[in-house]
């Protein structure tokens, strides 16, 4: 269907050239034309990733609508563009997280509208460049670039900290963002080619994988965030705006993940074996002890920040149970589950902590305070946020028949054939997540109305419950039908199964 028409470079630069025609009407009597500029181009943006989705064919191995342009000939470096069922899914997510983000800026923003808008635009097309980019040096631009307007979205519309939050976030990632650097050069020599496929060919003994390993692993896990960098996030999640939170939660945490799929195993195999229990620990005291952390927060975005970091390690932990799984049962089929179950997870999670921060977001607007104790007896006065949010927190939790579920269900499940211990730790999550999601609503939205600003607030109505329940309707899809996600995944997991259990050894 898009054989010749360069589907993937639109889906990167259309909402570029977005961010551009809404700078236009950058001035603030012109916030709504802005709004409504902004909306057209995450409509349109969001419909070509459901056409791709659609023309996507699933049972076919390797990239698919290839673009593949020289761009610095003298170097190898080209413009080098595909998706598979790995990357497919997370594509899709980035334009409909985008579209929610520019729904809520009718609620959420009320300065520098055009501004917020167009750095959240030109976000979209970095992150999208970064789920498509096949050469190594282009998918370096767009992993760098989108920080910066991460950045300013925290620095300009963030909270009384915004600053030290921004740099905090801009430091941290940006140098590991470095050690990756080096990594893609060393590969380039080896390989001759930037090209990423090209890298899954190169023979290097184990020492060299390791110390390639150890400079992949910071620039991934500073993005994840895995413990113990992790402490930039609640910082940034705290100070940023609803729509950085948003943005944070549902997409650059994926982008960690992302790159262990597609550099460190299928790359560096040899090495991935050989500290699998480094990154299995890293995982557990993620899931355990960021989880338990988050029983001490009085702030409610961190104590939501702190539950992204616990359930984005059964992410981690599914990518890397693979080997253990495979060395004690040789069992193919559970891999494919723990594999696919962390896939799927990168995606669930995003509706569920995402949708947390939006709907708290919402209710920041009309409060002006994060702490818990400030809020009480929200659900008399605002009793339909009250429901939605507490299936968004259902959903964080894990309650079956919701998208949160559904990954940490088959990662956990898949963990029996490598160790009941890691069944035990990872499945105390379950009880953990519960008690302080449900402490935390208890709280917030029941007992004794704390002041007089809770007495006068007024429930969500017209935008805002579309949003919301564009959020539920995407919780309950996948909670209920996950099949034909997981089946869009199925070819490529195979492959990249494959491509981590050979040997690179020289």
């Amino acid at each position: 269907m898009f054989e010749h028409f360069p589907i993937l470079s639109l889906l990167v630069w259309f909402p570029v050239l977005g961010a551009v025609v809404v700078l236009c009407r950058s001035k603030d009597q012109h916030a709504n034309q802005a709004r409504y500029i902004a909306l057209v181009f995450g409509i349109v943006s969001f419909v070509l990733s459901l056409l791709l989705y659609f023309a996507f064919d699933s049972s076919m191995l390797g990239m698919q609508f290839v673009e593949n342009i020289r761009w610095i000939p003298d170097y190898r470096i080209n413009y080098y563009l595909g998706v598979d069922g790995i990357s497919m899914p997370l594509v899709v997510l980035t334009c409909f997280t985008t579209l929610i983000v520019i729904l809520a800026s009718w609620s959420t923003v009320h300065h520098k509208v055009a501004q917020y808008l167009a750095a959240f635009l030109v976000m979209q097309g970095f992150v999208v460049g970064v789920f498509e980019a096949l050469d190594s040096i282009l998918f370096y631009f767009f992993w760098e670039g989108m920080l910066i307007p991460m950045y300013l979205s925290i620095g300009i519309w963030g909270s009384a900290n915004r600053s030290f939050a921004a740099m905090k976030f801009f430091i941290y990632t940006f140098l590991g963002s470095a050690l990756l650097l080096v990594a893609i050069l060393y590969l380039r020599v080896h390989a001759n080619s930037f090209s990423i496929l090209a890298f899954y060919h190169i023979r290097m003994t184990l020492q060299v994988q390791v110390l390639l390993f150890v400079a992949f692993l910071l620039a991934f896990a500073i993005k994840i965030p895995m413990w113990p960098v992790h402490t930039w996030l609640p910082d940034a999640h705290t100070e940023a705006p609803a729509g950085g939170s948003v943005v944070l939660a549902a997409l650059m945490l994926k982008l960690g993940a992302y790159g262990i799929l597609r550099f460190m195993l299928p790359i560096v195999p040899d090495a991935c074996r050989y500290l699998d229990w480094l990154m299995i620990a890293l995982s557990l005291v993620a899931i355990v002890y960021i989880g338990m952390i988050a029983f001490a927060q009085t702030d409610m975005k961190r104590l939501i920040a702190y539950s992204s970091v616990a359930h984005m390690g059964f992410v981690t932990l599914g990518c890397f149970m693979i080997f253990m799984i495979i060395n004690r049962t040789g069992d193919m089929q559970d891999a494919y589950m723990s594999m696919e179950g962390a896939l799927v997870q990168m995606i669930t999670h995003a509706f569920g902590s995402g949708a947390m921060f939006l709907a708290f977001g919402l209710l920041y607007e009309k409060m002006h305070t994060r702490k818990i104790a400030d809020f009480g007896g929200i659900a008399t006065t605002m009793p339909i946020l009250a429901a939605f949010f507490m299936l968004f927190v259902m959903a964080n939790v894990g309650l079956p028949g919701t998208a949160g579920f559904v990954g940490e269900f088959m990662v956990i499940m898949s963990s029996f054939k490598a160790s009941f211990w890691i069944t035990l730790a990872s499945g105390s999550t379950l009880v953990i997540g519960a008690a302080y999601s449900l402490w935390m609503y208890r709280r917030v939205f029941y007992g004794p109305v704390n002041s007089k600003a809770v007495a006068g607030l007024t429930d969500v109505r017209k935008l805002n419950f579309v949003i919301l329940s564009l959020l539920a309707f995407a919780i309950f899809l996948i909670g209920i039908f996950p099949n034909p996600l997981i089946t869009t995944m199925h070819t490529s997991v195979a492959h990249l199964l494959d491509l981590s259990m050979e040997s690179h050894l020289p």
